[in-house]
């Protein structure tokens, strides 16, 4: 059984404020340097059935979008080649995989209306065949108005035209970032070796149907960026590409160079904890953080307004508790998916209690042998047991690492949510509070 956590576990990781040092000589980009750690606060724990009704469920809030959105994005696919059809239908037939693009939508209904350049982007809302990737099958229901921002505004009459709640560049920027996830999850599918175990050659593709499908997507998006007509939002973007390059790097379990050889992982405990945050903001927060901002500087959010930090923050947060579960996921469900590369949060809790950790992580678990120890699992019969190894497995079911990764990731979901208390009172705003409960449960 794993130890009960207690706050001062974990007190001296949460609370470190100081800017990441990389490890070892590689310079990391200037747009990597700018990830920060925040002081942590305290998770609240709600009953789930207080988080989570019909009524706020904020994939409810924004389905017609998302329907929408999966139909074009499946379509878009198969036209390239009917194997990704069927890989398209996999990523989006549920809606919870779409996190990053209901970020998007949720934050651009939350806070259209609000920016003072409100007014000069809502002419967009008659250019929705521009923006369409392709012609919709179905006709999308016409969106309410969006919330009155003064007394003034709530006493003019029911029958003035009112601009749409979400605008057509919102939704295209919320396809553009299904895309580039989809495009990720496509090269990360690509099996490293024919050595790779048989669940994931089952579930794998073609390493490189898999290379193609996802620089078509890429492709695609960059071209789609270039049509939003707003230079902020296609810097912001197109960085999130390059991150998630050098996050990947990052994760590889050797990295081999011509003048230095072969570049080791951190050689301690902040080290790797540092090297850790960077990646996974890379990797997975950064799109998130990103496209939430996006979507506010389309909505009209000027410079000297607060809108865009908020939906930064709020993205950055939810993407890093969002990434801290699925680690502590993989270590829960089973070895299936590990693989060599990058020590996780729970490895890293595990190092702290079992030193021994050291040299595994120095070399990023990329030596023969070093993925093994026992770990038993009974058969249908329960009369023999069947074996699965992975030592970084073994050490971490001995020590609290496990927990100790949940208790972080709900302080990062809280993060979230401290931040939404600037938006104003709305059910879009309450089912963005409910996305931080759905991304780590």
């Amino acid at each position: 059984m794993l130890a009960r956590v207690t706050p001062s576990l974990r007190l001296t990781r949460i609370t470190r404020s100081q800017n990441v040092t990389p490890t070892g000589t590689r310079p990391y980009s200037a747009l990597a340097q700018k990830i920060e750690h925040s002081s942590r606060t305290e998770s609240i724990s709600l009953p789930r059935e207080q988080l989570i009704s019909h009524s706020l469920d904020p994939f409810a809030l924004i389905a017609p979008e998302l329907n929408h959105l999966r139909s074009c994005l499946i379509s878009l696919l198969g036209s390239a080649h009917p194997g990704l059809s069927e890989i398209a239908e996999y990523y989006f037939f549920d809606p919870r995989k779409q996190i990053r693009s209901s970020t998007v939508l949720l934050f651009a209904k939350a806070t259209n209306g609000l920016g003072k350049g409100w007014q000069d982007k809502q002419f967009t809302s008659s250019f929705a065949d521009v923006y369409r990737l392709r012609q919709p099958t179905i006709d999308l229901p016409t969106p309410p108005r969006p919330p009155p921002s003064s007394p003034l505004e709530s006493s003019i009459t029911s029958g003035v035209v009112s601009p749409p709640l979400l605008l057509p560049t919102q939704i295209r920027l919320a396809q553009i970032v299904e895309m580039i996830h989809v495009a990720s999850l496509l090269h990360d599918h690509i099996s490293p070796s024919s050595e790779a175990d048989a669940i994931y050659q089952q579930n794998s593709i073609d390493n490189k149907l898999a290379i193609l499908g996802g620089d078509f997507l890429l492709g695609r998006a960059s071209t789609a960026l270039s049509h939003l007509g707003e230079s902020e939002v296609v810097e912001l973007i197109a960085s999130v590409i390059s991150n998630q390059v050098e996050g990947e790097i990052l994760r590889m379990d050797s990295v081999q160079t011509p003048k230095l050889g072969r570049l080791r992982g951190p050689s301690s405990l902040d080290g790797a904890w540092d090297v850790y945050f960077k990646q996974i903001y890379l990797k997975t927060a950064s799109l998130m953080a990103k496209s939430a901002r996006g979507a506010v500087v389309l909505g009209g959010s000027r410079d000297t307004e607060v809108w865009k930090d908020v939906a930064y923050a709020y993205g950055r947060n939810l993407g890093i508790a969002h990434q801290l579960a699925e680690d502590a996921c993989l270590f829960e469900v089973g070895l299936s998916e590990l693989r060599p590369g990058l020590a996780t949060a729970p490895v890293l809790f595990a190092w702290e209690e079992h030193p021994d950790l050291q040299s595994y992580v120095r070399r990023n678990f990329s030596t023969n042998g070093d993925l093994e120890a026992v770990s038993f699992f009974p058969d249908s019969d329960h009369s023999t047991y069947s074996s699965l190894v992975c030592k970084a497995f073994d050490y971490v079911s001995r020590s609290s690492g496990i927990e100790r990764t949940r208790v972080l990731a709900r302080s990062y979901t809280q993060k979230a949510r401290d931040v939404l208390r600037i938006l104003p009172d709305s059910s879009t705003r309450l089912g963005l509070e409910t996305l931080t409960q759905l991304v780590i449960d």
